[in-house]
């Protein structure tokens, strides 16, 4: 290390990775910095006061992908980390008064099944002891670094041989799994069942955040990154977090500074400075030079190494495939502030429905294909696809005392539409969302005291990632594993020496899983130790 600099490493960016990976390069004792352009921490996963006493989880909204060991190794319950199960997992109602509820309760779900198919509630059963099997299989890649194909080591042939031992292991399964992992979701889903909603319930899984439908190739993968959710050691079981998702990031935060990890907010990077061919230091967008030996970058591919870089500095592979990544983003958050709570048709006087997703307008794989034929199109669906919380039934700190705060996970819209389209277009198609809800739950929209409609413009220009892509960058399978982000500049080493990568946009992806920047940690920790 340089002792004339101040810090050894300087993060960019104080989203939940790039906190994680200060964390776990200042437990091991090197000197962190982390800069955060916002003025306050969190990236996506932030909590914000956007109306007085309503806070609100602006972008990310719901837990169950953190990474058991960032929570066991970081002590994140100790620094004030309170994950809310969630039951049931979800609803479905329909227009015509029927509803299905899929919770962790497998006799409760399979009579709800039963109500629309005898034959998928026999095969429920089955369908998840086979997702399970797929992520016994799968699932110890999400701790550990990519293999590295440029540069191959003894631990890269241990994790592969492991890996095809275990896919050894499923035997019949591992066509159905092979499947699984690089096709499309609807042929995989129609396969197990027959009835509607089921099939559109699993479906939103596979599509949610990726520009894509059900029959698209890789949503298979998608759907598959998703059902590996789990909240206090709860397969399967997705959370909210006490407080928002800020709390997520907060206990994230406390636990790095308590390793001494400095963290300064308003700080704003304008380019990564080289020197000799290597990464050490960056410029503030206030002029300030800070210097150090490793430079890791918690923003998307795109940002790093197009923005923030001299493209000089790397080689024309590198700037083709990253200048090619897939950022279209299909989402449009919408967060509400509500003066009482809604109630569904089909269920008059339930409030347990209400606990966990509520999937809204587009709920058959029909609708589902439909809205995002449109989106391609060019359109605004006519029924987009709504995934609806309200976290304050499970959580009484995040709103005043009668109310609550809901938020609205709306795909698809067109990804290509800058905010002169939007702001032509936003509150008039938020009214359609709204009448979507109103049709199963008549009166929503009255209960509306304060709304905000994030485009994917809305949601670049706030949070930083480009397209408003949430994972980013598409989580296709040519950019999985060692492909991810890109053949040319894959893993966390970046092919500039002394710069990392620690965000979504590397293995194992996308959500607030604290697993990229542990990940990136551990190899950084290999290289300088």
């Amino acid at each position: 290390m340089n002792a004339a600099t101040s810090h050894d490493v300087i993060i960019i960016g104080a989203g939940h990775n790039g906190l994680t990976a200060a964390a776990y390069l200042a437990r091991a004792g090197l000197r962190v910095l982390v800069l955060e352009r916002r003025e306050i921490i969190g990236g996506c996963a932030v909590t914000e006061e956007l109306w007085p006493g309503f806070h609100v989880s602006r972008a990310s909204y719901v837990a169950g992908l953190l990474r058991p060991a960032v929570v066991s190794e970081l002590r994140l319950a100790e620094h004030g980390l309170r994950l809310l199960p969630r039951n049931p997992s979800s609803f479905t109602p329909q227009a015509d008064n029927r509803g299905l509820m899929l919770s962790p309760d497998r006799v409760a779900t399979l009579d709800e099944i039963r109500y629309f198919s005898e034959k998928d509630a026999r095969r429920y059963p089955d369908y998840e002891n086979f997702l399970e099997r797929i992520v016994k299989m799968v699932e110890p890649l999400l701790d550990v670094p990519p293999l590295d194909v440029v540069r191959p080591r003894w631990r890269d042939l241990g994790v592969l041989l492991k890996l095809l031992g275990r896919a050894r292991r499923l035997g019949t399964d591992l066509p159905k799994g092979i499947a699984m992992m690089t096709g499309a979701a609807a042929p995989i889903i129609n396969s197990w069942f027959e009835s509607e909603p089921l099939r559109a319930t699993l479906a939103t899984d596979a599509i949610i955040g990726a520009w894509a439908a059900p029959p698209t190739p890789g949503t298979g993968y998608v759907l598959f990154h998703h059902v590996m959710g789990e909240t206090n050691g709860m397969r399967g079981v997705w959370a909210y977090a006490r407080g928002g998702m800020g709390s997520v990031s907060a206990a994230i935060a406390a636990a790095a500074q308590s390793y001494g990890v400095e963290i300064r907010c308003s700080a704003e990077v304008a380019e990564i400075r080289t020197a000799a061919g290597r990464a050490n230091g960056v410029v503030l967008e206030d002029g300030a030079e800070l210097s150090a030996h490793t430079i890791v970058s918690n923003a998307d591919p795109q940002t790093t190494l197009l923005k923030l870089l001299d493209a000089r500095l790397l080689s024309d592979d590198v700037l083709e495939q990253t200048g090619n990544l897939d950022f279209r983003s299909p989402v449009m958050k919408i967060n509400v502030a509500l003066d009482r709570l809604p109630e569904f048709k089909s269920r008059p006087g339930a409030c347990k429905e209400l606990q966990g997703t509520i999937h809204i307008g587009a709920t058959s794989m029909p609708d589902l294909e439909e809205s995002f034929v449109s989106a391609q199109a060019g359109r605004l669906p006519r029924r987009p696809m709504i995934e609806m919380t309200v976290p304050s039934t499970v959580d009484d700190s995040i709103a005043p005392p009668g109310k609550h705060v809901a938020s609205l996970f709306v795909q698809h819209v067109p990804n290509d539409m800058g905010d002169a389209y939007w702001n032509q277009e936003r509150e008039n198609f938020a009214d359609r969302v709204f009448a979507l809800v109103d049709e199963v739950a008549p009166g929503f929209s009255s209960y509306v005291i304060h709304r905000e409609i994030l485009a994917p413009s809305d949601l670049e220009r706030i949070f930083a990632i480009t397209g408003g892509n949430i994972f980013h960058g598409a989580m296709t399978p040519d950019r999985l594993w060692f492909m991810r982000p890109t053949p040319a500049a894959s893993g966390y080493r970046m092919p500039l020496p002394g710069l990392y990568l620690c965000g979504a946009g590397v293995h194992p992806g996308g959500g607030v899983m604290g697993a990229c920047g542990r990940n990136a940690a551990k190899l950084i920790l290999h290289d300088l130790v």
